[in-house]
């Protein structure tokens, strides 16, 4: 068995940072992220994004803990979604729509490929 333990995890330093993918207008988020991906379909890790707006493209099933910040997420199709430190979300498999942060978030998260 192997245990991913994310010691500290709303204080670690990441270890990548980028801008999103699909950024809509100013100013463009950027993502910093330390993760694991394991050999049975799981990733797990430590996101954080500074403020901006995005489309999300993760097509994985997703369950992710904020722990700092304030975002809001409206599904395509669906209401705005409000989130700050301490809410959780499940995200079904091919959940598409908009992240806007309003102030830089850090969340841990699992995906199921």
């Amino acid at each position: 068995m192997n245990i991913t333990h994310l010691k500290g995890s709303h204080t670690m330093a990441l270890a990548e940072s980028f801008p999103v993918a699909v950024p809509l207008g100013e100013p463009v988020a950027t993502v910093s992220v330390t993760s694991v991906e394991r050999t049975d379909g799981v990733e797990t890790g430590v996101w954080e994004c500074t403020p901006g707006r995005w489309r999300r493209q993760i097509a994985q099933q997703e369950f992710c803990h904020f722990t700092t910040g304030r975002c809001t997420f409206t599904p395509d199709g669906g209401e705005a979604l409000e989130i700050v430190a301490g809410d959780a979300l499940m995200l079904p498999a091919n959940t598409h729509g908009i992240w806007d942060v309003q102030e830089t978030t850090r969340k841990t998260y699992v995906l199921v490929f």
